[in-house]
């Protein structure tokens, strides 16, 4: 399955987005990012510890860097969430695939397949189109914010994937940035302002936030282990159409011909890239 299990991975971050908008009303942006990283650390210590893993590592100053790198990443989109339109917000972290892009060739100095690298921004063209972001003046502050959520992003999918090749198991991987990431945005949250009450009317937003949470964070993690990089970073423009349906079919909003557009080239970049990677492989 490889590549593909950033597909499921989607689905499940798409899921997630919908217990966010749930929970936004009751919770902040740093406090719904807490919540997430405790639910996921605690089931990936529950993983672990049935089948009989271990959180010892070897690695932990890269599990750290790994754990607030992406904390800070999902910070950074919430708080582009509360300042922005959901689809501008959205467009501009999901601009982590193309720093991914760039980053395996200028940094790591690897050659992708110019095929990989069309699909990657073909896909990017299949979010603007189907979210078509805007903003007004004075927001500037937040549009930087959701850039840098999406090259904070970029940087956290790739240290997930060197610690995959380091033979680093999934659960543990998610445990640590699970643990770190929880850390990390309780203090945020403790310097900033003051935890909201947990009722019996939010609890399971937070719950399915966290379970969904800990489940997408496993299979990208399996994902970036055992696939191709871009593949598996053009793949991740899914979770834009599995969200769009959402909405859809919750909120029953309407897509226009420019929306169904967007998913359509999402779709095809999707198929260029696994079409790509599978050439590559051979």
């Amino acid at each position: 399955m490889t590549s593909s299990w950033m597909v499921v991975a989607a689905f499940l971050f798409a899921t997630m987005a919908v217990f966010v908008k749930l929970g936004s009303q009751y919770f902040g942006a740093a406090e719904l990012a807490f919540y997430r990283s405790l639910v996921t650390m605690v089931v990936a210590f529950i993983c672990l510890s049935a089948t009989r893993g271990t959180v010892r590592t070897g690695y932990l100053a890269m599990h750290a860097i790994r754990g607030l790198v992406g904390a800070l990443a999902i910070i950074c989109y919430f708080y582009s969430i509360s300042s922005l339109s959901l689809a501008t917000a959205q467009t501009l972290y999901y601009t982590s695939p193309l720093f991914i892009a760039i980053a395996t060739t200028v940094v790591l100095r690897e050659r992708p397949s110019r095929w990989l690298v069309a699909a990657v921004a073909l896909g990017f063209v299949g979010v603007a189109l189907l979210l078509q972001p805007h903003f007004d003046e004075g927001k500037e502050v937040a549009v930087l914010a959701g850039v840098l959520g999406g090259m904070l992003a970029a940087w956290a999918y790739l240290s997930v994937r060197t610690l995959g090749r380091l033979g680093e198991p999934d659960w543990r991987v998610v445990f640590w940035y699970g643990a770190f990431a929880t850390v990390f945005c309780a203090v945020w949250q403790g310097v900033t302002s003051s935890f909201h009450p947990v009722t019996r009317d939010n609890w399971w937003m937070l719950l399915g936030l966290g379970v969904c949470g800990a489940l997408a964070q496993w299979a990208v993690t399996r994902a970036y282990r055992t696939g191709n990089t871009l593949v598996v970073g053009a793949l991740l423009y899914s979770s834009i159409v599995f969200a769009a349906l959402f909405t859809y079919v919750l909120w029953n909003d309407r897509l226009g011909a420019l929306e169904w557009a967007g998913i359509a080239v999402i779709i095809a970049s999707g198929i260029l890239a696994m079409r790509a990677g599978k050439r590559m492989t051979k």
